[in-house]
């Protein structure tokens, strides 16, 4: 069934038509929770929120774009709303010293998505949310700071950490494939 379609039988009610697009969407959209969440309670936890937006809002939808782009954007907004009511500007780690920033394809290219987003939930919040917003989403610096209230250059210095602490996690995971 079209996009069209779709939202014409959403907007009706057609509860059919709502399933159709829940399970068309949620699968992309857990992921991203899973970008965003400490835990996967949190993201399902996410997801449900995001879904009850998307479908409260569906009305002023303007086909300004793809429906899945429309739904990404409640979904990583409701995201960053509530990592704003967890205070993880508060939170720091002791970083002593930073590994070399590079990362080896190979050893990436052997790890699934699950892997690789598991280690990415593992990054303090902070870490994690900029370098969401930075490289999963294609914020600015400017940008994120404007969003998360915070500098441009704690932005850029969380992400810096986020990608030391990912190499990290990274070669960590490399002595199970040599």
């Amino acid at each position: 069934m079209s996009e069209k379609e779709l939202i014409d039988g959403c907007l009706q009610g057609d509860k059919a038509y709502e399933l159709a697009l829940y399970q068309r969407y949620a699968g992309k959209m857990m992921t991203v929770c899973r970008l965003y969440a400490r835990h996967k309670e949190e993201a399902e936890d996410l997801l449900q929120d995001s879904f009850i937006k998307v479908f409260l809002n569906l009305p002023k939808f303007q086909n300004n774009g793809s429906l899945e782009g429309w739904i990404r954007r409640i979904v990583v907004n409701t995201a960053l709303k509530h990592v704003k009511k967890s205070s993880f500007k508060k939170e720091e780690i002791g970083v002593a010293e930073y590994l070399d920033p590079g990362i080896a394809e190979t050893i990436i290219s052997k790890l699934s998505a699950d892997e690789i987003i598991e280690i990415i939930s593992k990054l303090p919040t902070g870490y994690k949310i900029v370098f969401n917003l930075y490289a999963m989403e294609g914020y600015s610096h400017k940008e994120i700071g404007e969003i998360l209230d915070i500098k441009e250059s704690t932005s850029r210095s969380q992400l810096v950490k986020a990608r030391k602490l990912l190499k990290s996690q990274i070669d960590k995971t490399q002595s199970c494939f040599l």
